[in-house]
């Protein structure tokens, strides 16, 4: 007679990892993980729909271009701790709950922007919801999508797919939030208002596209003993050390490329745009992480080659963005600053999708989501740069200091190289 199962919030059955289980509930259905990936678009939409209009609000609402880009950074206030709780929340009690709270806080954030348009002061407690729930979506959302894109819910997804899934559909609302709230801005009435009903339609889309996926590290189940495995076996650590060699150097780089491209150039270029700057900040915000969605296939075959050469292919472009930024800084030349962020949108897809596939690679799944939300914490930290840029520019000026980013930049594809020497495993 075998002895029963034991339950308990720190005691029971994992679901299983292995390719031939089938997971609990309904039967393997591999569209789960492209359903729930839609609430990653609503968070990167999220984001951005504000990003375009900054210059609306400069020009219409008033506010001075300090105001403006503190309240960008305020995104990156509240998404840190959204995202250092957010994981491990998901780790212990699931990545279902987490990410439909989540989502319920993101479409709150996007009314309290809306009420912005009557008082602007609603535009502080507005966009610091943003990045609380956008952190926890992200933290939550990404493990989420990679174990529903994985056996045993989705028997055919490629593995290195799976890891970038989360990360691929970010991109899309980054690029599509803010192109279509710029589009909005520009001819359609009362455009502080209505460029945000796109995400309120797209978050409650995604919500009931999601609502029915299972939970794939259900409340509760945890294995017996510490770092133990369904089989009872100790489960393998965290690869902190190749963490610390490749990914730790590199993450801040993922968003501190794109913010520039659509945050700081199209301030400095708009002179000759009259009548048509939030169109062209539009264009600038979905550019870059368009570029970053175009060149996936790029990444995936310099990854096939090398694990480190799409990161490190992503850091040189992310440069040679930052050179170009310069000279259309100097000069003033707006297709100039398009064609840097373009190149810098090509460095975010490959520093991300290699981030992200390293993170998928190192973490044992009873910390995905933990060392996920670690890595989004770190890549978050470059959305700080415009605000650093504005402070400085007074003294040095915005094309020094977009020089010597691009140095930076090279020395830390330099350094990362040397870490990691010799150490030439392809992922798949």
């Amino acid at each position: 007679m075998s002895t029963p199962v034991k339950h308990s919030a720190e005691c029971g059955p994992f679901p299983a990892d292995d390719r031939s289980a089938a997971p609990p509930g309904p039967p393997p259905r591999p569209r789960y993980g492209m359903r729930v990936a839609w609430t990653m678009t609503a968070s990167g939409w999220s984001a951005n729909q504000f990003s375009a209009l900054l210059g609306a609000y400069r020009s219409e609402a008033g506010l001075t271009s300090t105001a403006v880009t503190g309240l960008f950074a305020v995104y990156v206030v509240g998404l840190i701790p959204g995202l250092l709780v957010g994981g491990p929340l998901a780790d212990r009690y699931g990545r279902r709950p987490v990410a439909l709270t989540a989502l319920g806080l993101n479409l709150l954030s996007t009314g309290l922007l809306m009420a912005g348009s009557v008082a602007p002061w609603w535009l502080l407690p507005g966009r610091w919801l943003t990045g609380v729930g956008a952190g926890a979506l992200l933290a939550a959302g990404t493990a989420w999508v990679k174990e529903l894109s994985s056996p045993p819910y989705d028997p055919v997804t490629p593995a290195a797919v799976a890891a970038k899934r989360a990360g691929l559909f970010v991109s899309a609302g980054f690029a599509s939030g803010g192109l279509v709230a710029a589009l909005i801005a520009q001819w359609a009435p009362y455009p502080m208002l209505t460029a945000y009903l796109p995400h309120l339609v797209l978050a409650v889309g995604a919500g009931v596209a999601a609502r029915r996926a299972p939970e794939t590290s259900p409340a509760g189940t945890r294995p017996c003993g510490p770092g133990a495995t369904p089989s009872g076996t100790p489960e393998p650590p965290v690869q902190w050390a190749r963490f610390r060699r490749g990914v730790l150097p590199l993450a801040p780089w993922v968003f501190a490329a794109p913010t520039i491209g659509f945050a700081t150039l199209p301030g400095l270029v708009d002179g000759g745009l009259t009548g048509w700057r939030t169109v062209y900040a539009g264009v600038a915000t979905a550019l870059a992480p368009g570029a970053g969605l175009a060149v996936q296939p790029l990444a995936r075959l310099l990854t096939a080659r090398h694990r480190m050469a799409g990161g490190l292919a992503g850091l040189l472009a992310i440069a040679a963005g930052l050179a170009l930024a310069a000279s259309a800084a100097a000069g003033a030349r707006p297709w100039l600053a398009l064609a840097a962020t373009a190149v810098l949108g090509a460095g975010y897809g490959l520093v991300l999708s290699f981030g992200l596939t390293e993170v998928a690679a190192l973490a044992p799944r009873a910390h995905l989501a933990r060392l996920t939300s670690l890595f989004w914490t770190l890549a978050y930290t470059g959305m700080v740069t415009p605000y650093v840029l504005s402070a400085l520019s007074g003294r040095f000026g915005v094309p020094v200091l977009l020089r010597v980013g691009a140095v930076l930049a090279v020395l830390v594809t330099l350094l990362i190289g040397l870490l990691n020497r010799g150490r030439r495993t392809a992922t798949s």
